[in-house]
């Protein structure tokens, strides 16, 4: 709830509140991003050596306490374009360590023929929050103010940090030397096995031409709801937010399709799907009941998708990773994955100046199917029913 709360308020702030420009949300969205470039690699070598439960608490701890004050900022007036940058950076950086650990943490607290399972129960609940918190986000920035909704992200971190304190099931951490190898060593050691893997060299790939041109067309998507078809920030929120029911489902579908049809198939037909669906949107006009609609279905369909990919693929990473390699093997995919999101965002506000937002959005959603394609080339269209376990 907290990440998906804040995910809407900084930009609907900046965009509704401070009139900031294609260019300004653009680097907004950069500057939040542009943590998982720096600090991916460093994250997973790190994380490989402690307990993740001690990495997921303190990092909340962070978040909530950078959220709390960008909401003490705006409540004096301080909470400008400057200080969003900051809070952005922050938060992201933070996010970064926890994402690492909360992948890696799976394995360590579940069996591996249980992972499926597992990662299905874990996104479900997930999804649950992508639900709640961009229609929540949007409308306390609509209906109350920035500072408010910001207050209300920090109190969900808190929550959480509350919550994995709570959590007393036994972790098995990889056995650590008494003089444990260089920093940069155990980095070079993650991204050897993940390049020398076809499956995770494709995994990488994909990720990496799909998360380029989300970032570019959630950029360009959050300033044609609101300027383009004169939607709220209740109205943005909802449309948002109907990514949650879709990736429930996927959830549930992602514990018994592979099963049924192989990881391969259903990783590529979901792709397809669910990045597919944006095609659609620049097609809308006005902001009538129905054209809310629309954007709700086009959320759904893409949340169906998108979690089938992402617990499958989970599940296949999971798989094949050996133990002590999770932290650095999530965080190579992580860096390369979403490493070129920060361009991705820059590129669909400069796009956004310079064709106009309906064009940038056609654009930028044919560029998403670059994924599914890679996938569909690759031998992990070809995995089946089971997985091969390291």
């Amino acid at each position: 709830m907290g990440e998906h709360t804040g995910l809407v308020v900084l930009p609907l702030f900046a965009v509704l509140t401070l009139d900031a420009s294609a260019g300004q949300l653009g680097v907004l969205r950069a500057v939040g991003q542009a943590p998982i470039l720096v600090l991916s690699l460093f994250a997973g070598a790190w994380v490989d050596r402690w307990r993740t439960r001690t990495v997921m608490v303190l990092t909340d701890a962070g978040r909530a306490l950078a959220l709390g004050a960008a909401a003490a900022a705006g409540l004096f007036g301080w909470l400008g374009l400057p200080a969003l940058f900051v809070i952005a950076f922050a938060v992201g950086a933070l996010s970064v360590f926890f994402d690492v650990a909360y992948q890696a943490s799976v394995v360590r607290l579940v069996q591996r023929d249980q992972l499926v399972r597992g990662n299905s129960a874990l996104e479900g609940s997930r999804s649950a929050a992508q639900i709640g918190g961009p229609a929540l986000g949007g409308a306390l920035v609509s209906l109350l103010s920035a500072p408010i909704a910001a207050a209300s992200s920090a109190l969900f971190f808190a929550l959480s940090f509350l919550s994995i304190r709570r959590i007393r099931g036994a972790e098995s951490i990889p056995g650590r030397l008494e003089r444990p190898p260089r920093v940069w060593r155990r980095i070079h050691e993650g991204l050897r096995f993940v390049v020398s893997d076809a499956v995770l060299r494709t995994v990488c790939l994909a990720s990496a031409a799909f998360q380029f041109s989300f970032a570019a067309l959630m950029t360009v998507y959050l300033l044609f709801l609101p300027r383009e078809l004169h939607l709220s920030g209740t109205a943005v929120g909802l449309a948002l937010a109907a990514t949650g029911p879709g990736a429930l489902l996927g959830s549930v579908l992602a514990a018994r399709l592979p099963n049924r049809f192989g990881y391969g198939p259903v990783l590529v037909a979901a792709a397809v799907l669910g990045d597919g669906v944006f095609l659609c949107v620049p097609a809308l006009h006005g902001s009538a009941a129905v054209t809310v609609l629309a954007l709700l279905v086009v959320n759904f369909v893409f949340g169906v998708g998108g979690q089938l990919v992402n617990v499958a693929v989970m599940a296949v990473r999971q798989t094949v990773t050996p133990d002590g390699m999770q932290g650095r093997a999530a965080a190579t995919i992580t860096f390369v994955g979403m490493g070129l999101s920060p361009l991705g965002s820059l590129l669909g506000g400069f796009l956004a100046e310079e064709w106009g937002s309906r064009t940038s959005l056609l654009a930028t959603a044919a560029g998403m199917l670059l994924s599914p394609v890679v996938m569909a080339s690759s031998p992990l269209a070809r995995l089946g029913r089971t997985l091969p376990v390291t």
